[in-house]
């Protein structure tokens, strides 16, 4: 009760927010991605709130990009793209392939992009990595052209591991190679001169400075390339962020636009350009479509199937297994901070990580 809510976890920041919200007891409520940073616990708190809520006459409007939430939850269900009304259909009439052709203009299975094998160089090696308190004796090998996924509960120690590779946390044993090379990097800035990349789950407080330019957001992590004696050649900056901005369809690819003025999806798509401005060999994607439309996630997954292809290898942590399952090569499950099961494209399944992130049958 006396807690700081910026000590919170975004998690429980959100409770605080819908808390807030309730406490005013509202006759019409408008809930906006409140499912975006929840475990599967707080959610089904949620959804029994919302049933209250409905239960006592309250008009709620939830908003959200999970398909099954909508599902569960919805008593109509309305689609918007591009700021145009598409449809209402009635959930029990309706299924998710139906909704997603009428939001991407495609079927469920061809949002996944199809995926070239990896190549055999190892890009990233981790042994015996250790943190205490958070995790310990991790170990995975990601090579070149190879998206590893990273699943597990909240509070397994994946993002720590992640923070821990890029410097922004530190370790306690083990031992990173880079391409064969032994690195320990103690800071953000060493991991990305070692070619390492940490996009965070949450771009708002971590990914972006939302007062800057989409200019300055996008080459903040590349300022010491693109500057000489001390001072950033703005003609060099431009010409490469609106580059990225071009190949990530940032919209509206104005460069001196604010970073808080664009949309979620876009904001997403900004935190990615500056990691790729740094042109890096590892890249860890930390929940990289929370929060953001489908036909976001449809172009963000392209955009990580497209940069395997070119070499690079990402570390996808994600809690949505189907992203998991359609997007990565191999798949980790982490478990109270020890990686605890190992699967390939072939053997994966949904059923499979579950149960290994929650000890059932082991």
């Amino acid at each position: 009760m006396r807690s700081v809510v910026r000590r919170l976890s975004v998690s429980h920041q959100q409770m605080v927010e819908i808390a807030k919200a309730v406490a005013v007891r509202p006759r019409i409520m408008i809930l906006d991605e409140p499912s975006a940073v929840l475990s599967q616990e707080e959610l089904d708190r949620l959804f029994a709130l919302v049933r209250q809520l409905k239960q006592e006459g309250t008009l709620i409007l939830y908003i959200s990009h999970r398909l099954d939430e909508v599902f569960e939850i919805a008593d109509r269900i309305t689609v918007l793209k591009d700021g145009q009304l598409v449809g209402t259909v009635q959930p029990q009439a309706a299924d998710q392939n139906q909704l997603i052709r009428m939001m991407v203009g495609r079927s469920l299975g061809e949002v996944f992009p199809s995926r070239r094998p990896p190549r055999d160089e190892v890009a990233l090696e981790v042994k015996g990595l250790g943190r205490e308190g958070s995790f310990s004796d991790v170990s995975f090998s990601l090579r070149r052209g190879e998206v590893l996924g990273m699943s597990g509960l909240v509070g397994s120690g994946r993002t720590q591991v992640a923070r821990c590779i890029f410097g922004a946390e530190p370790f306690d044993s083990g031992e990173l190679f880079v391409d064969g090379k032994p690195v320990h990097p103690r800071s953000p800035r060493e991991a990305v001169k070692e070619g390492i990349a940490l996009l965070t789950e949450d771009r708002k407080r971590d990914g972006l400075v939302l007062i800057c330019t989409i200019r300055d957001n996008a080459s903040m992590a590349s300022f010491e390339r693109l500057s000489r004696w001390g001072v950033i050649h703005r003609r060099t900056q431009a010409t490469e962020v609106q580059q990225k901005v071009k190949e990530l369809d940032i919209r509206p690819p104005l460069l001196d636009r604010l970073a808080r003025q664009l949309s979620g999806g876009n904001q997403q798509k900004l935190v990615l350009a500056k990691w790729l401005m740094t042109r890096a060999r590892v890249l860890i994607l930390d929940e990289p479509t929370r929060g953001v439309d489908v036909a976001t996630k449809v172009e963000i997954y392209q955009l990580i199937s497209d940069l395997a292809a070119d070499g690079i290898g990402i570390l996808l942590i994600s809690s949505e297994l189907p992203e998991i399952l359609g997007l990565s090569d191999r798949a980790l499950v982490m478990r109270e901070g020890r990686v605890v099961g190992e699967y390939t494209r072939a053997e994966a399944s949904e059923e499979k990580l579950l149960a290994a992130a929650a000890g059932v049958g082991q």
